[in-house]
């Protein structure tokens, strides 16, 4: 059919359109016929256009807040130059707004030399682990992070607290509840912040699904449903400790379960109540010879909620969670992935994919510690949340090894 002939219309200026959005009566604009109680037409000149060549313009407002002077900011050392901390938190140092690398600490101080020169650490802040010690007598460093394999954190957070100093942690948190509760021991007698690196609590699009199922916007959540796989590659340095139990603590559970088993806690705003769990292994695998492979385990909640989670070193990558309200469901896939993330919102009539900004969440993360030890404030993932998280991953094993369901303490553990 032909394409309709609309009259030409004048176009509005920002003014108009924002004053007809905010139910104010429009101007009157050439050509266009004036509405009742509309005020006069105006000129050019009332109008105020933009001028037609490029000028300083007024300071718009600043909606996420000014970085702190580089002499305020928190001084961070890192501990542990693995490939998480080279290519993803000491570059994040260049977004944040409250916090600077001015330490490193690595057993191979050739590569911590190269990587002090290439963001201007001196060669004074650099340490090894076994004059680890001397951070005690270096007043460049506020805050160190632990970024070691989970059987050394208990050891170097404890080091680092008894060195005066206030500690971020990589999660989990320690191998064993005996260990986090050390490191929380540690925290309190040297009067110092301990928090847990659970960075997708710091990330926009996490964050805007715990907003939307808290709020109520899904109805009442009756289901969380969290899978989190990839395949273990012994070639690659960094899978090569996870296959150590000493070293890792457990298996996928412990590595990547760990986001799934956070995800049902944070979207519910709820702790559970029982837990059941099996675990499954490839045959003749040497890969799990000290580790468990596959693990798929169940929750309940105080409010009726239930979860069904998994985690897998033997199947093809996914990091997603779903969680089913009474009205609507939300989707993130992936979830706690580090750079790209997609929500999408469900309705029974419709689907949306909410379109969100995304944001370091690691910069976000450190500058959240900074700027709660420059203020004497809580951390929002402080070390008590990584010990519950230990209790209720070692009471999936127990529930595994036991088949049978198992009843969970108000702390976390499984009941006497």
């Amino acid at each position: 059919m032909p394409a309709l002939l609309l009259p030409s219309m004048p176009l509005l200026s920002r003014r108009s359109v924002l004053a007809a959005a905010s139910g104010i009566a429009a101007v009157t604009v050439a050509g266009a016929p004036a509405r009742l109680g509309a005020q006069p037409a105006m000129s050019g000149e009332d109008l105020k256009l933009p001028p037609s060549k490029p000028v300083g313009r007024v300071m718009p407002e600043i909606e996420k807040g000014l970085p702190l002077e580089p002499g305020r900011r928190l001084r961070w050392a890192v501990v542990g130059l693995g490939a998480y901390a080279l290519n993803q938190i000491i570059p994040s140092f260049a977004e944040s707004k409250a916090s600077r690398l001015t330490g490193l600490v690595s057993g191979d101080r050739s590569k911590a030399q190269k990587m002090a020169q290439l963001y201007g650490v001196p060669e004074k802040n650099i340490y090894g682990y076994d004059d680890f010690d001397r951070i005690a007598d270096n007043a460049d460093i506020d805050i160190v992070y632990i970024i070691m394999p989970n059987g050394l954190h208990a050891e170097y957070a404890i080091r680092a607290l008894k060195a005066g100093k206030h500690v971020c942690c990589e999660k989990p948190m320690a191998n064993t509840v005996a260990e986090c509760e050390a490191m929380i021991a540690a925290a309190k007698q040297a009067n110092r912040q301990l928090m847990i690196g659970y960075r997708a609590q710091y990330e926009p699009f996490n964050l805007e699904a715990m907003r939307r199922a808290r709020d109520g916007e899904l109805g009442a959540v009756r289901l969380v449903t969290s899978d989190h796989g990839r395949h273990l590659k012994p070639e690659e340095p960094r899978d090569q400790w996870r296959m150590v139990k000493s070293l890792a603590g457990g298996g996928s559970l412990y590595d990547i379960g760990i986001y799934a088993l956070q995800a049902t806690r944070y979207l519910t705003a709820e702790e559970p109540l029982e837990v059941s769990a099996m675990m499954s292994n490839l045959k003749d695998d040497a890969r799990f010879k000290e580790i468990e492979d596959t693990v798929v385990w169940q929750m309940r909640f105080p409010s009726g909620a239930l979860a069904h989670c998994s985690s897998s070193y033997s199947y093809q990558g996914v990091k997603r969670f779903q969680v089913f309200g009474v009205r609507a469901s939300v989707t993130l896939d992936p979830a706690p992935d580090y750079y790209k993330h997609e929500m999408t919102i469900a309705t029974e009539k419709l689907e949306e994919t909410p379109q969100l900004q995304e944001g370091n969440q690691f910069a976000a993360q450190m500058d959240h510690m900074s700027m709660a030890v420059t203020n004497n404030t809580a951390v929002k993932t402080p070390g008590e949340e990584g010990l519950r998280d230990v209790r209720l991953m070692q009471a999936i094993y127990q529930a595994a090894r036991e088949g049978r369901t198992l009843k969970l303490g108000a702390h976390g553990g499984v009941e006497s």
